[in-house]
């Protein structure tokens, strides 16, 4: 009966083959990563960025993430690769900065979400990006600790609402190809190489995970 059960569940799960995917943040050293990755598993993959891709939105401005979807249409799943925060000592962050951080990564990836809920098919996903200073701070990163708590907050909040559509995060440490430029940002931290953080961006994308936090 367990058996059966597994065989028939698996049967219900939606198709990975082909899914088109609307990828943000797409020319970056992670979207560009994750894009070879999707396009090797023969997947759609529309790339957004403000500069570059196959369509060009600055996703920071609300307007222009409806415009975006209004562009694209109907997708199986939004994965975001970007996010801009500043880095400064604490005690010059101002509430300029700290609205910076939350409006280039909070409130940017919370509009992909707002805006996509109707443009994402009923059982497909949001990915979004973090990193590990939501849960290893370093000096001045509390802008950026701020805004990556406030995401995997969110993720977990929103996936107990979405459902079927699923919502989950990747939250890296410094990548291994990264080491030479920002290495001295993050002493002591264990890198990680990009190849495992694309893989979590294919198992939060052809999985059945949500309000998951992927932590590598």
């Amino acid at each position: 009966m367990l058996h059966e059960r597994h065989f028939r569940n698996a049967a219900n799960a939606p198709s990975v083959d082909g899914m088109r995917i609307l990828l943000v943040g797409a020319t970056g050293t992670l979207g560009t990563a994750v894009h070879q990755e999707l396009t090797e598993r023969k997947h759609d993959v529309v790339t957004v960025a403000r500069t570059g891709g196959d369509l060009q939105y600055d996703v920071t401005d609300p307007a222009q993430v409806a415009d975006l979807y209004a562009a694209v249409g109907q997708v199986d799943a939004v994965a975001a690769a970007a996010g801009s925060v500043p880095y400064k000592p604490l005690a010059e962050l101002t509430v300029a900065d700290y609205q910076a951080g939350l409006t280039g990564k909070v409130l940017s990836q919370v509009a992909l979400v707002r805006e996509g809920l109707s443009h994402v098919s009923p059982r497909g996903s949001f990915t979004l990006i973090t990193g590990v200073l939501a849960r290893e701070p370093i000096v001045t990163g509390a802008a950026a600790s701020l805004a990556n708590g406030a995401i995997e907050a969110f993720v977990r909040a929103a996936a107990i609402e979405l459902a079927p559509q699923r919502i989950n995060a990747v939250s890296p440490t410094v990548f291994t190809e990264s080491l030479d430029v920002y290495g001295d940002f993050f002493p002591g931290m264990k890198p990680v190489p990009l190849a495992d953080v694309v893989r979590a961006y294919v198992r939060s994308i052809e999985g059945q995970q949500t309000g998951q936090v992927y932590a590598l």
